[in-house]
């Protein structure tokens, strides 16, 4: 591996199935995607945060940051410093002369758990600062901007520009890192993950001219001319408390910063909007786009080896479809996903969870009995970590970082944004280091994984750990704890009274379809 450097794993630009979006147009012919860039993958929220930190404090008069944010709170500490907060940081940024503005989710209202509160706070005290951060509400009923994108563009020297890409808000719980002991400024989660929950995530850096994507993504966003609510009480709360509610008009979009020496990487990128129906779709994706479920397909089908996956969610049969088509297709693929050990939620919303989580795998489990494992992860004290990460990893080829999670909601309801990165030189190694340093990391190995380079070898390796550790779990924890962090999982016991009470919430509230109607109930997206 890999079986091939070409971009054929890409999606065409009609094969992207939105003829309205302008983020295709500087490409050539068909092509959908960049050439000449260079990604690195941000483990860890800490690692992100500080570069993030770093590469803020050094814009200048002139230069512009664009950010989106499914969850913000405004003082969550960059570096863990006092001054590094992000209201803070893009603040100062904004009165050094810096163009800064943010489309932040309005979010639903922290009574059924979400974070309207601290997403109007992060809004309100940037619009203080002058920089313009507006609340964004232009989603389905129960739906969210799930989008985490930061870029920043150099006045004076574009070979500096970067974006970032990957499933971490600004936000609290995650400033973690490897050791996973959590963000001391915390958000609560299920009682599992204790006090200061342990956190797993992942953020794409990209330099070269795939900045220049990223930001059409905002500006496309940006200058939509749809209301950005409208909910005659948000209108009402944003006119008492003088909130902006008018995007200004954007500067000229500057051509793509220049292509990275040695920059080997093509980048696309892969969204997800839903059908917002008739008067109320977005000017730029009329009737939605779902290039995310569409490129996932078409890589998970040319998968001949393994589909290596770290997500969030792991729901349903429309998304266990994918798997089980190519297990049945090709006898010599494995799939391992990395998951949470537990839901983030307690009560009915967990039942919801775990249901979909079943059904994913006993499809993939019954297509595939040998050849298909589940595992979450635990710290070194025993503690769940919470996976958050969204990656997909295909024959050490095709390999994303993004916000989009493996559930119905992800490809066809709510906002969302890959990076897919395909390693164009002769010696390609982008997939396979990010896939081995996963590893490494859960494995709880420094050596250089020699039996994890071949993928029955890393699915091996994962099997062997996983049944140390749990044994040792299930051995009342006497004696050394072996080496690693994998936790195998099963599909969850659910009784048929619990599974016909949330199969309701989980379809309409926990995985809903934001497809045009002709095409739900279908495979098709």
């Amino acid at each position: 591996m890999p079986l091939a450097t070409d971009v054929s794993w890409f999606l065409t630009d009609d094969e992207r199935g939105n003829p309205r979006t302008t983020l295709d147009d500087g490409h050539p012919g068909h092509d959908a995607w960049s050439t000449g860039n260079r990604v690195r993958p941000l483990i860890h929220g800490s690692t992100y945060f500080a570069e993030l930190h770093e590469r803020i404090e050094a814009t200048r008069e002139g230069d512009l940051i664009y950010f989106t944010d499914w969850q913000g709170d405004a003082d969550e500490r960059l570096t863990g410093e006092p001054g590094s907060e992000v209201s803070e940081v893009l603040g100062r940024a904004d009165e050094r002369g810096v163009d800064v503005r943010g489309l932040v989710w309005r979010s639903h209202t922290e009574a059924i758990g979400f974070s309207s509160r601290e997403n109007r706070r992060l809004g309100q005290q940037l619009q203080s600062r002058g920089a313009e951060a507006l609340l964004d509400m232009r989603v389905r009923l129960g739906g969210s901007h799930h989008q985490k994108l930061v870029v920043i563009r150099h006045r004076d020297d574009a070979s500096r520009d970067i974006a970032y890409v990957g499933g971490i808000d600004l936000c609290h719980s995650r400033r973690d890192d490897a050791d996973h002991g959590g963000d001391p400024q915390a958000l609560s989660l299920a009682d599992e993950y204790g006090p200061t929950p342990p956190w797993h995530d992942i953020q794409a850096a990209i330099t070269g001219p795939a900045v220049h994507d990223v930001e059409t993504v905002f500006r496309e966003r940006w200058l939509d001319p749809t209301p950005l609510s409208r909910n005659p009480l948000n209108v009402l709360a944003d006119v008492v408390q003088r909130l902006d509610r008018s995007p200004d008009p954007l500067p000229d979009q500057q051509p793509p910063p220049p292509a990275v020496d040695g920059g080997t990487h093509a980048v696309q990128l892969l969204r997800t909007y839903p059908d917002l129906r008739l008067d109320r779709d977005y000017d730029f994706a009329h009737g939605g786009e779902r290039s995310v479920a569409r490129g996932y397909r078409k890589a998970i089908d040319r998968a001949r080896h393994l589909v290596y996956v770290e997500d969030q969610y792991l729901w349903g049969t429309r998304i266990g479809d994918v798997f089980t088509r190519a297990l049945r297709d090709n006898p010599d693929l494995h799939v391992i996903a990395v998951v949470p050990i537990h839901p983030d939620k307690e009560g009915s919303a967990r039942t919801a969870q775990l249901l979909g989580r079943r059904r994913a795998m006993h499809e993939m489990l019954a297509a595939a009995p040998d050849r298909v494992a589940v595992y979450g992860i635990e710290n070194h004290a025993g503690t769940p970590v919470y996976v958050h990460a969204k990656t997909c990893i295909v024959d050490d080829t095709w390999a994303t970082v993004g916000s989009d999670n493996f559930n119905r909601r992800s490809w066809t309801h709510d906002s969302e944004l890959t990076a897919a990165v395909i390693d164009l030189a002769e010696d390609a190694t982008y997939a396979r280091d990010l896939r081995l340093t996963l590893a490494r990391e859960h494995l709880d190995r420094t050596d250089e994984l020699h039996d994890c380079v071949d993928p029955a070898g890393m699915f091996e390796a994962f099997a062997a750990t996983a049944a140390r550790l749990d044994a040792w779990h299930a051995g009342g924890r006497s004696g050394e704890r072996p080496a690693g962090r994998l936790r195998r999982l099963e599909p969850p016991r659910i009784g048929p009274v619990r599974r016909a009470l949330a199969a309701i919430p989980y379809r309409v509230v926990h995985d809903p379809d934001g497809r045009p109607r002709p095409l739900r109930g279908t495979d098709r997206f």
